[in-house]
């Protein structure tokens, strides 16, 4: 088994810390893990993306030229990673930000207003958690129990982080539920 995603958007989304939960749930359920970030120079507002590849063989290279999934946070990320995604890969789109096409019949595609469904959960700072929670029940590649876990060890400090990160996790995994026809 193998699974790769690529998350990008732009500095300030929080693609840093989705591939970052994934990354550590998968480690703590004994899997090998490969997280490779790359940002532009601006902290905020700049590119930035990761890549994140999970596998219960050790993995060869960190490169992936070709993921099975893509989460898109903003235009220029669906422009860039949304025709890498293999056939028969799952594209996921933040409709809030991402206003092109993805002209391909040879994928799965998600489309989620992850902004607007995040400001329903208390702040639009939240859209990468509703996106994960989507990736995470379309794909599979980790339980959703296990990144509850880790933002519970990340966040546990910060009073009611945890309660908004969980409710964002489990909106993302209602809407891609009801997106793939209750076959996620």
């Amino acid at each position: 088994m193998q699974n790769e995603v690529i998350i990008a958007g732009f500095g300030g989304q929080g693609v840093m810390l989705a591939g970052q939960l994934i990354s550590y749930a998968a480690m703590d359920a004994g899997y090998q893990v490969v997280w490779l970030p790359s940002y532009g120079p601006e902290m905020r507002g700049g590119t930035a993306n990761c890549t994140v590849v999970i596998s219960d063989e050790p993995i060869a290279s960190p490169l992936v030229p070709a993921p099975g999934a893509c989460i898109v946070m903003n235009n220029p990320s669906l422009e860039r990673f949304g025709p890498a995604v293999r056939p028969g890969g799952l594209v996921l789109i933040n409709t809030s930000l991402v206003n092109v096409v993805l002209d391909r019949d040879d994928v799965t595609q998600i489309k989620i207003p992850a902004n607007d469904v995040g400001k329903e959960c208390g702040t639009p700072k939240a859209a990468n958690m509703v996106m994960l929670g989507a990736y995470l029940t379309a794909s599979k590649a980790v339980e959703m129990k296990a990144v509850k876990d880790m933002i519970v060890t990340k966040f546990g400090h910060k009073e009611g982080w945890v309660e908004l990160n969980h409710t964002a996790l489990d909106r993302g995994k209602a809407l891609a539920e009801e997106q793939l026809g209750g076959t996620a």
